[in-house]
């Protein structure tokens, strides 16, 4: 399953992103994982979750950084569920031509049984429908 907050910038996306990341740590059976830019929030989580700051592994476009969650996925087979924040920041790409990325998440996300939940900026009417359809 795939979960998008969405919103412009100071809407609140991080702390309800921040809370949901908490309030599963009570509810699932795996690992949390909680990516961000930089290491701001880090405080923030439960000290159980994960946190990865994604910024300190260069990540230059998309592509890297889908192979980044790859990775993390091929590495720990107990992640039920991965919040992220920033995720224009992580993505470094046009919104626009992400729809091949969405479809990677829903493939990782099936194969694996892991949850994404991705904070994005941007009102929703301004995001591509690809994204909005999974607006929580």
């Amino acid at each position: 399953m795939i979960q998008v907050i969405s919103g412009k910038k100071g809407s609140g996306k991080t702390k309800r992103l921040i809370d949901m990341a908490n309030a599963a740590m009570a509810q699932q059976h795996g690992d949390v994982i909680f990516l961000d830019d930089d290491n701001r929030y880090m405080f923030d989580l439960r000290h159980e979750i994960r946190f990865i700051n994604a910024g300190d592994y260069h990540l230059l476009n998309a592509e890297m950084f889908s192979g980044f969650l790859t990775g993390m996925l091929a590495s720990n087979f107990d992640i039920s569920v991965i919040f992220v924040d920033a995720f224009k920041k992580l993505a470094k790409n046009d919104l626009d031509s992400l729809s091949w990325f969405f479809e990677r998440l829903e493939q990782l996300s099936q194969k694996h049984s892991v949850d994404f939940v991705l904070s994005v900026s941007g009102a929703p009417e301004e995001l591509p429908d690809f994204i909005n359809k999974y607006a929580i």
